[in-house]
């Protein structure tokens, strides 16, 4: 079923029949196909299709950049790949909100999903409840980071509490004539210029960030497919992707596993 063909009757569904599909069974108001680009709508609907199959701790229904949106999206393939669902994702397509991409991958799913429960809604399934769950679920462990955070550069910074008060007494300083007019027209363009500035530089990075990351998932995706996931050069890649000590070791365990392939075809 995950392989429906193109010219299959599910390719026909047009975009209003399904944004009412979708409204209809997760409670939302979307009026254009791109709103679905986060991801979040597909991690749901399986959600609704497989109760508990879906780590929805883990859905940003609030994602916003390409990187939040590709986390969705890894998602949701990590439970087509559970599921066994032979289903690739265009995600660098996706998350770019082209409407046609878009369609299609919500064609196929309302197609799978009816399949599945025959069209049949879930009505023990309260998908605002679920939602509102993932949220506070998200905010509460958004706070403990937080704090974590706060409480460990304290212990490794003990002056820090010192050094914010008299950043802020600076600051307050400065309101003052005494000061040497901070408020002056010319410094006050000056710091507005440095503050455009670091925004666009952090668009950058963050764009760049974007890009390169996307290009390691489709790497991931095709080192996963059943026909390269037990090839050596497949596992090699992998050891890199995957590792999370030093560079040089995953590079060595990866130089391993090829030259074991090498050896083992000579023999």
């Amino acid at each position: 079923m995950a392989n429906i063909g193109i010219m299959d009757s599910a390719y026909f569904v047009g975009r209003n029949e399904l944004l009412t599909w979708i409204n209809a069974r997760l409670q939302l108001n979307l009026t254009r196909i791109e709103e679905v680009a986060s991801g979040a709508v597909q991690c749901q609907m399986m959600d609704m299709t497989y109760p508990g199959a879906v780590p929805m701790h883990k859905v940003n229904f609030d994602a916003k950049t390409e990187y939040d949106m590709i986390q969705n999206y890894k998602v949701l393939q990590d439970v087509f790949s559970k599921l066994k669902i032979d289903k690739h994702i265009e995600v660098n397509r996706l998350v770019k909100g082209r409407p046609l991409d878009n369609l299609e991958f919500l064609q196929w799913l309302k197609r799978y999903c009816e399949s599945v429960n025959g069209g049949i809604m879930n009505e023990n399934y309260n998908p605002l409840e679920r939602r509102s769950k993932v949220g506070r679920e998200r905010n509460v462990k958004g706070s403990q980071r937080s704090a974590k955070s706060l409480l460990t550069n304290n212990s490794h910074n003990p002056g820090l509490g010192e050094g914010m008060t008299k950043i802020k007494g600076i600051k307050q300083g400065r309101s003052s004539p005494v000061m040497g007019g901070v408020n002056s027209s010319t410094e006050i363009q000056a710091l507005s210029k440095e503050v455009t500035d670091l925004k666009l530089s952090v668009d950058h990075l963050e764009k760049e960030r974007d890009f390169y990351f996307a290009k390691l998932r489709d790497i991931e995706i095709l080192c996963q497919t059943p026909d390269l996931e037990d090839v050596p050069m497949a596992m090699a890649v992998k050891k890199i992707l995957y590792a999370a000590d030093a560079r040089e070791s995953a590079l060595a365990e990866a130089q391993e596993v090829l030259s074991h392939s090498v050896d083992g075809s000579k023999s």
